[in-house]
Order: structure tokens, then C-alpha cells, then sequence
């Protein structure tokens, strides 16, 4: 709400643009610090329904015509420490709210997608759209935007690899096992 209220006495448009994209990331740390609070396991969240409300909020967000663009959340039985979750779900928000922004263009219907599953210790994560597409020559990994260079931090953070898919769209694979650092218990 404080947000809101200072977003009021920007005037410059690149300016509140930014602020709302600050207030986005702040909205899911937030999300997932009142999901915890809900848990019954103080250091544990569900992530399946914490992504549910995070993606729900980023289409509010963004003002998403739900019969435009789909959105598709699949999650097995995962449970994440709160050391784990913030990063993922940061990476979640900056992917999902790339795609609402830039996959679909002219009131393009499509359809994106959040997968995440856990097998054996190892984690995938999957951020996809069918939209326009990268640009082929655009290097994800180096790249000046603040949005790819915090999935690509993140990721790191969480001891991951991403991959990149460009057919039929995009597609950001995000694999990675226990944590570098240890998870609270």
C-alpha cells in the first residue's frame, strides 16, 4: 500500500514502469513469506499453491484477458524451504511477467505454462509461452535487462543450469539439486 502511494507521485512513464516491476518482485517475497505464515511447517511452503496465487496476481497484475491468454500450473507434490522458494519464485515472476509483457503482441491468444517437479533429489522447473518467440541473436545470459540478469543470479544461487528453448515460442529450463547453501529446518 506505501507503494501505491508513492507510485502516485511519479510522473515519468520508464520510471513507474521500473517501480512496478519493483513492486512485483517485492509482491512475491511478500507472497511467499505469507504463505509460510500459513504453513503448518514454519520453514516449508507448498509451492504448488503458493505459484497458483503468485501467477493469479501477476495476471491481475498485467490485466490479462483469462479467454486471450491461458495460464497452465503444474506442480507435483513440492515442498521448498523458504531458501529455496524465494529464489524460484522470483525466477517464476520475472519469466511468467516476460511472456505476459512480450510473447503475445496484439492481442494474440496463447498460452503459458509453469511446471515443476521434483524426481530423485533433482528439480525442474519449466517456464514456457507458444507466443512470438526471442529474437535468435539475443544471449539471454548476457544481457542488460534487470529481469533475465536476476533469473540468471537466481538460478546460480540455487546451484541450477537453465536452458533455452526457442521452438514454437519460448522455453526456460531450470534444473538444479539440493542447494548450495544449507536449507533451515
Amino acid at each position: 500500500s506505501l507503494l501505491n502511494l508513492e507510485a502516485g507521485y511519479i510522473k515519468d512513464k520508464q520510471a513507474l514502469k521500473r517501480f512496478g516491476e519493483c513492486q512485483s518482485r517485492i509482491r512475491t517475497m511478500a507472497l511467499i513469506h505469507e504463505k509460510l505464515s500459513e504453513s503448518r511447517d514454519l520453514a516449508r511452503i507448498d509451492f504448488a499453491e503458493y505459484t497458483q496465487s503468485l501467477v493469479a496476481d501477476l495476471c491481475h497484475s498485467y490485466q490479462v484477458n483469462p479467454e486471450a491468454v491461458k495460464l497452465k500450473v503444474n506442480i507435483g507434490n513440492v515442498s521448498l524451504g523458504i531458501d529455496t522458494a524465494i529464489p524460484c519464485g522470483l525466477i517464476i515472476n520475472e519469466l511468467v511477467s516476460n511472456s505476459l509483457k512480450h510473447a503475445f503482441p496484439k492481442n494474440r491468444e496463447g498460452e503459458i505454462r509453469v511446471d515443476f517437479r521434483s524426481d530423485n533429489h533433482k528439480f525442474t522447473l519449466i517456464v514456457s509461452d507458444n507466443g512470438i518467440g526471442l529474437p535468435k541473436d539475443l544471449d539471454f545470459q548476457n544481457i542488460e535487462t534487470l529481469g533475465l540478469q536476476l533469473v540468471c543470479t537466481l538460478a546460480d544461487q540455487i546451484g541450477g543450469s537453465i536452458e533455452l528453448t526457442r521452438s514454437g515460442g519460448t522455453e526456460f529450463k531450470i534444473t538444479f539439486r539440493k542447494p548450495k547453501y544449507k536449507e533451515r529446518n
